[in-house]
């Protein structure tokens, strides 16, 4: 009987402790805010496993460089892609594209990618965010997200390659920089 307390004891106390774990504040540095006209996603970035891509992120986010661009590339069942400052897929920002940081964090529901080109070293502004898992991307590309909340909007999004009435980031923020 006193093993089974012991036993009863330990499981409410890691219990507890992955409770409290889950309540904690988010480091709202490495949280990325994205307005959809659905509703807001909530992005946890992934400094651990894409530091540069983390950093280019955010620097565009501060420049208020996504704000308005389209989904250009929308696939059912697949992902949506963003992050073109001309809706056609072959834009990026003005910055010099990112070495690739390939990782083995798989591509499921939610995971968010840099885009890029034949080159593993031509991500550059461009992303995309999997409605489901996509194991061929695994070690292809960079992931550098995962959406926390505000997956139901991303489902929303129009599909298309290009959609015929393209969904817009409306704006994207830092969580850090955002009063609330």
């Amino acid at each position: 009987m006193r093993l089974v307390r012991i036993f009863a004891a330990a499981i409410l106390f890691a219990f507890a402790a992955v409770t409290a774990q889950a309540q904690a504040p988010a480091d709202r540095e490495n949280l990325l805010y994205i307005e959809l006209d659905y509703g807001r996603v909530v992005i946890q970035l992934r400094p651990d496993i894409a530091p540069r891509h983390v950093q280019r992120i955010k620097e565009l986010a501060r420049e208020g460089f996504y704000d308005g661009i389209v989904f250009h590339r929308v696939i059912d069942g697949f992902m949506a892609q963003t992050g073109d400052p001309t809706g056609t897929g072959r834009g990026g920002s003005q910055k010099p594209d990112l070495p690739a940081e390939f990782s083995r964090v798989p591509f499921e529901r939610g995971t968010v990618g840099a885009a890029r080109a034949q080159s593993p070293n031509s991500a550059n502004s461009q992303f995309f965010i999997m409605f489901r898992r996509g194991a061929s991307l695994d070690g292809q590309y960079t992931v550098w997200g995962q959406v926390l909340s505000g997956m139901e909007y991303v489902d929303r999004i129009r599909r298309g390659e290009p959609p015929r009435n393209p969904d817009r980031m409306r704006s994207v923020r830092v969580a850090a920089d955002v009063k609330e």
